[in-house]
């Protein structure tokens, strides 16, 4: 056991897709680090050393003398990967280590664009870009851009099937044509916004309000959260503060339902989310237990003799502005990216509350992970290797397949244009307003809307990446001598 001597570990979960292969119309990042085929032998005896100390199953790996040393490291790997389409799907290998613990704190060179791709006439010719957020701080921000529009043009060129992956990836700068829907067709207006990337920290805290409903006796606390990173390289715990801040408002404001809107999170810091639950969980305090690990057998050992029996339980902490005691339940709005962290949240409160979640099942990620890079400095190859699971209080990690968590209450996000946040007639926080027993807004204008049908389902970003999944943990305590 010698992979976690050197390094603070970071644990994470990624979906395959986007990192480790192109699927669909998804874009595989640039390689900004060739290596010579020369280094292969050596790359894969460090990937193999890495995989056989510290993987979950690391008991399943073939035998080294089976594989060949020469074949290139990605491939090699795979060959590593125990049971990839079902029971792995996050490990994965990157040449550019630097990139992507760069992700891992959100930041990124982007337009700042969060969408949904989807036809917008019935021979499916044509398809939009359904904006769902866009970027706090982001040139697309600046440039007025919000949730809500459509974009039918790129450059001046309707988008299609065909042409919309070059389109949105090939440039630093895009003009981008929005467009209107009227009830009947999607037309492209005579107005272009020219955005260009810039390098970018995402803010997570999306948007927060509290929504006033005194006619049924409701103040709805409603926050969007997008990635859970707790703080920037100068201000260590700027987004975990900015948290605790919403809730203090919530408390201030005597919020007594909580919707919690995870649909474009696809996870981050552990650290982060036991700040999150530890502002929601009714009673969560440090004496209780958030969640457990589970590493391979050689890794429980050692914990286990070092740091004690209950080494692998990790308790809430103590949140002044905890709202719990003022819930009776959490509603929490998901979709097929809400992963990792996420979902350790919710799986994290069911014990100790009702949690009603509201949408698609979720990506179904109860591994953790750690990336590792070589401590010689001879690459700056990196690998996610899965460590172990998690679990809640009462030991049940029964959401880690493709069918994810599956909703309280199934619903299709697929109704266009979105509606702005906190909107009574927002499509998922609409059925959570029903449960509450919350009627709609009387007289309420309502625009024309059309539940269109997605080219290739999810939520993209900028270039067309799927959002990262992962759940990040740093812990330097648990480095080993």
């Amino acid at each position: 056991m010698k992979y976690f001597n050197r390094y603070q570990v970071i644990f994470c979960l990624f979906t395959a897709v986007g990192f480790t292969g192109c699927k669909d119309k998804a874009v595989d990042p640039d390689n900004q680090n060739p290596t010579s085929t020369t280094d292969n032998p050596a790359i894969n005896a460090w990937v193999y050393e890495v995989m056989e100390d510290a993987y979950f199953w690391y008991k399943q790996l073939p035998a080294a003398a089976s594989l060949d040393a020469k074949m290139d490291p990605n491939d090699y790997f795979e060959k590593l990967v125990y049971q990839r389409e079902t029971v792995d799907r996050f490990s994965m290998l990157t040449d550019d280590k630097d990139a992507l613990e760069d992700s891992f704190n959100g930041i990124s060179k982007i337009f700042g664009i969060s969408y949904s791709i989807s036809y917008i006439d019935a021979a499916k010719s044509k398809v939009g870009l359904f904006l769902n957020y866009v970027v706090k701080g982001s040139p697309a921000e600046a440039a007025g851009l919000k949730r809500g529009d459509i974009i039918l043009k790129a450059n001046n060129t309707q988008l299609t099937e065909d042409n919309y992956t070059t389109l949105l990836s090939s440039n630093e700068t895009i003009s981008l044509t929005l467009g209107t829907y009227n009830g009947t067709v999607f037309t492209p207006g005579n107005t272009s916004i020219s955005v260009s990337k810039a390098v970018v920290a995402e803010d997570p805290v999306t948007f927060a309000t509290v929504i006033d409903k005194s006619a049924q006796g409701k103040k709805i606390g409603y926050l969007v959260y997008t990635q859970f990173v707790p703080g920037t390289e100068t201000s260590k715990t700027k987004y975990d503060d900015e948290l605790r801040q919403v809730f203090a408002d919530f408390k201030s404001k005597g919020v007594n339902e909580l919707v919690l809107d995870l649909r474009f999170n696809g996870g981050g810091y552990i650290s982060s989310a036991n700040t999150l639950a530890s502002l929601i969980g009714k009673g969560a305090t440090s004496s209780k237990i958030f969640y457990k690990e589970q590493w391979n057998d050689k890794y429980i050992a050692y914990w286990q003799k070092t740091k004690g029996e209950n080494s692998l339980n990790y308790n809430f902490q103590n949140e002044a502005n905890n709202i719990g005691n003022n819930l009776s339940r959490v509603f929490v709005l998901t979709s097929e990216g809400t992963a990792s962290a996420s979902e350790l949240v919710i799986n994290g409160l069911k014990p100790y509350m009702e949690v009603i979640t509201i949408g698609s099942h979720t990506a179904g990620k109860n591994l953790f992970g750690s990336l590792l890079g070589d401590d010689k400095n001879r690459w700056k190859w990196g690998i996610y290797v899965m460590l172990g699971q998690t679990a809640n209080v009462n030991n049940e990690s029964d959401y880690g397949t493709i069918n994810g968590i599956t909703p309280t209450h199934q619903i299709d996000d697929l109704t266009v244009p979105y509606k702005p946040f906190g909107d009574d007639q927002e499509t998922l926080f609409r059925k959570a307003l029903d449960v509450m027993g919350v009627p709609a807004t009387p007289n309420a204008r309502v625009s024309a809307t059309k539940k269109v049908n997605a080219v290739i389902p999810g939520t993209y970003r900028d270039n067309l990446q799927i959002s990262d999944m992962r759940m990040i943990k740093k812990a330097p305590e648990r480095m080993l001598p």
